[in-house]
This record gives C-alpha cells, structure tokens and sequence, in this order.
C-alpha cells in the first residue's frame, strides 16, 4: 500500500498538496500553448526561421512521448516525490536556459531536452502522488482539478504569450516558469511521498523500444501537415508512392508491439518489466486510457480550430483572443471541480457520456454558428458546451485509470497515460489542422474555377501553387499579397470571396472531424465503471 493514501489529511494541507500538483500540471502543459501566438517573433530573436521555432516545439513534444513511459518506471524506482522534485529542477534549468538563449540549438536543449525530459519525470508522479495523497474518495475530485489545471494552461497559453510579447519578451515567459518552479519545490515540502514496498529495476531494453516506439509514431503525426496522411504531397518525402507518415507510424507501432512483447517475456521468465502486459488488458484501465486520448484529441483539435477563427477569420489580436477563449477554461474548471464535490456518487459512466455529449453539442453549435459577418460573442455558447464536457472528463478519468490498478502501479498508469494523452493532443492537432487545409484548399479552387472573372491560367496557377501547401490566410494578409502581385481588381475580389468562404469551410469541416471523433468515443464509454471508485457494486 502506498503510505499516505488512506489517512485523512488536513483540509488546509490537502488543499496545499492539491495545489502544488495542480502548479506542476499547469507549468507542463503551458509549453505546449504559449509560444503559438509568438512564433514568428521567437524566430527573429534568435536568428532562425519560424520552421526552426516550430521544430523546437515538435522536439519537446516528441522528447515527453518518448520518456514518458521510462519517467514513470524511475518514479517507482527512486520515490514519486523525488521524482517530482528532480524532474521541477530539470525543468526550470531548462526554462532558465530557454529564456537566455542566444541561437536555437539553446533553444533545443532548454525548451525541448531539457523541459521535455523534466515533463517526462514531472506529469507520471503527480498521478501517483495523487492517489498517495488522496483517499479514494476524494481523488476524483484530485484528479479533476489537476487535470483542469493542465487544460486550462493550454486555453490561457496563447493570452499569457500575447501579453509577454506584445509589452514585455517572450524571453520573460520562461523567466516566470523558473520562478514557478522554485515556488513548486518550496510548496513540494508537504506532499507525502508515495514508495514502492519493492525495490523495482528499470528494464533498459523495454525503455529503449517504448521511446523508439512512441517517439516515431508521434514524429509521423506530427509532419503529416507537412508530408501528407497517405497521398505524398507535391515535393514531399514517399516510399511505394505513399507518404512517409504512413510508414513512420506503422515503424513507431511495429516497435511498440515489439515493446508488449518483450514485455511479456519478461514477464514469462520472472523478471519485472517496465509495464506489465497484464495491467493494459484490465477493461476499466482500457476505457479511461480510450478516453483519455479522444478527450484530448478533441481538445486540442478545438484549441486549434478556434483561435485560428478568432485570429484569422475574424481578425481579433492575440489578447483579444485568449480572452474570448477564457468562457471554455472557466466551464472546464467549474465543471472538474464542482461534479465530484456536489455528485460524488455520480456514476462515473454517466459522467463521462454526458461530457463527449457536450463536446460533440460544443462542436456541431460551432459549426453552424462559423459565419463572417459574426462577431466573436457567437463562440461563447459553443466553448462554455466544449468546456463543461472536458471538465466533466477531467472530473472522471484520472481516478478511473489509476483505481484500476493497485496503488503501487499508480507512476506506470501515469506514465502510460501521459503517453496517451500526448499522442492525442498530436493527432487532434494534426487531424484537425490537415482536414481544414484541405477542405479550404478545395473550396477555394471550386470557387475561382467557377467564378468567371478569373482567367482560366490564374486558376491553373492558384491550384498549382495550393497543392504544396496552403496558408490560411486573413482578407487582410491576401489583399496585401494580390497588390503586391499586381492582380486585376476583379480578379482580387473573386480571390478574397473565395478565401473567406473557403476558411469557413475548412473550419466547419475540422470541426465536423472533431464530432466525429466525439461521436466514436461514445462506443468506448461503456468500459467506463458504473459505480465511483471505492464504491460497492450494485
């Protein structure tokens, strides 16, 4: 048993305790948000290119896929606390590095080394010191404001990047992670450290081949905007006439079936490995790590779509867009918090349907509310809908996942489940982002070749240049680029009718993706428990 999970602790303690993890959640997941508004900017400093900024916000998502499952393992091997601690001080040399960078090869080693390989420490203890810290009665309540707390670093990110930028350096964004840190390690002090009854060892063979594994199935994910899903794209990397994502994530999923089967092995021989195989066949852990992924699939997909809408279609500023977002992160807050608080008998089931019922509520409102002559108020229904069912998730799933376990596995489930969640943050992000270039792409071609007033060697040129890869553009950034080109006035009217119906488009049809993904999730739901952990059947 895992000292600390049973005792009641003090409500002024446990809420100190809760606090820390949720900090800690919060820093890890801001990275991944708050430079996104800031990219181009981030570029100039350093004297790179945004392609190089990107690749470093890549890298760091790519180094906590790969490290993830072996963080959790190290968690077990020298206490979860530790490894929180060492992961928080990794962590901020990294941002301390980050915000002196000079070039971006110091770019890469504090933002994506360094942070990723602190996050990879970081993300598996909290779910273990969690439920070393809360009793099964209260985790729910535990893990849903941890989890609010990481959603909501997303939702804020870009408002916190805008502000830093706009009046300040971006530089100071990571100058502020390092001061969070040292106020993490000082609060750390009072969180009772969650160690295993038995000294585990770490299977290296296993870490290699689930870093591998993961690491090169993400990496596909993540350039399919940029080498295409199957269809190569013009000038793009194939092998047999099919893109190379296509072999990329089928390589990453050969190793991590390589990975289970080693596993097994090991098992069979009487040796431990780096995750029982056993652990990934239980229902219930089946379920919330299903869910977990099309939550954040979900959400990260909608992260994308909707500031592109704000920013792009309607023009808003960066602050002025975190700031219409904000009606998702409090819903999603109030939601994670308040359901186990005022249902703690709630079937966690129930729960979890009624959330993807409002994330696909959240998504079709959406849809059919995109318009361009809207204001920015029309997203405020939709995001409260797309905040209360990921609240309502956050609510459930950590103590779903980790009540299926004994405790003493809590640091591998947070580290399967951090694996997870990455892997489909990237793919939302990913899907979300390739079915909107290509549904504006095909919109905006249907549209010029038909209109008339565009010759039919524009149009040829148009489609030309859209097959490599389209920008999505506002009416402003594309008037100013058919001036420069010297475009007749007809020409340049039809071309701007075209994108703006063209983004809306591709908007709605991300979008459309996202309810289906919703939709798809509900099949899963039913591996989720009846009755809350701790509680009786029947």
């Amino acid at each position: 048993m895992v000292p600390g999970a049973r005792r009641e602790e003090k409500p002024a303690r446990a809420g100190l305790v809760l606090l820390t993890l949720a900090a800690g959640q919060f820093l890890m997941a801001l990275d991944s948000s708050v430079m996104n508004v800031s990219i181009a900017t981030v570029a100039d400093d350093v004297n790179t290119t945004v392609t190089g900024i990107q690749g470093a916000i890549t890298a760091y998502t790519l180094v906590m896929a790969m490290l993830m499952i072996p963080g959790g393992k190290i968690g077990a091997l020298i206490g979860r606390k530790r490894a929180f601690l060492i992961g928080a001080c990794v962590y901020g040399v990294g941002s301390f590095t980050t915000a002196l960078a000079p070039n971006l090869p110091v770019l890469l080693l504090g933002w994506s080394l360094l942070e990723g390989t602190g996050a990879a420490l970081i993300m598996p203890a909290i779910v273990a010191l969690v439920a070393g810290n809360f009793p099964s009665q209260r985790r729910a309540a535990a893990y849903g404001a941890v989890a609010a707390a990481g959603a909501i670093a997303v939702a804020v990110g870009p408002l916190i990047g805008g502000l830093a930028t706009t009046y300040f350096s971006w530089r100071w964004v990571f100058a502020g992670e390092v001061l969070l840190v040292l106020v993490i390690i000082v609060l750390a002090r009072r969180i009772t450290d969650a160690v295993s009854e038995q000294r585990p060892r770490i299977d290296l063979v296993g870490a290699l081949l689930s870093a591998a594994g993961l690491g090169t199935a993400v990496y596909g994910v993540l350039r399919s905007g940029e080498w295409g899903w199957v269809r190569p794209k013009p000038g793009a990397p194939d092998w047999l006439g099919v893109s190379l994502v296509v072999w990329t994530v089928t390589a990453g999923l050969l190793l991590v079936w390589l990975f289970l089967r080693w596993e097994a092995r090991l098992v069979t021989r009487g040796r431990e490995p780096l995750i029982d195989p056993a652990m990934l066949r239980n229902r219930q852990l089946n379920g919330g790590l299903t869910m977990f992924f099309f939550q954040y699939l979900v959400q990260m997909g909608v992260f994308f779509v909707v500031p592109l809408y704000l920013s792009v279609a309607l023009g808003l500023s960066a602050l002025s867009t975190g700031a219409h977002i904000l009606p998702l992160s409090l819903a999603l807050l109030a939601a994670a918090l308040l359901v186990p608080r005022f249902f703690p008998k709630a079937s966690p089931r129930r729960v979890v349907r009624l959330g993807v019922f409002a994330l696909l509520a959240g998504a079709i409102v959406l849809m059919a509310a995109l318009d361009a002559d809207a204001g920015a108020e029309i997203v405020t229904l939709p995001l409260l809908l797309v905040g209360l069912g990921m609240g309502a998730l956050a609510s459930q799933l950590g103590a779903v996942t980790v009540s299926a376990v004994p405790d003493r596995q809590s640091a591998e489930v947070g580290g399967i489940q951090n694996a997870v969640t990455n892997l489909g943050a990237s793919v939302g992000t990913a899907l979300a982002g390739s079915i909107m270039i290509a549904a504006l792409t095909s919109s905006f071609l249907t549209s010029i070749a038909q209109n008339p007033a565009v010759p039919p060697d524009i149009s040829n040129q148009a489609a030309t240049k859209l097959q490599s890869g389209v920008p999505f553009l506002s009416d402003e950034q594309l008037q100013t680029a058919l001036d420069e080109a010297g475009t007749a006035p007809a020409v340049t009217e039809a071309a701007l009718e075209a994108n703006a119906a063209a983004r809306l488009d591709g908007l709605r049809a991300a979008l459309a993706v996202l309810a289906g993904a919703s939709v798809l999730a509900l099949f899963f739901t039913s591996r989720i428990p009846a009755v809350p952990p701790g509680a009786p059947e029947g």
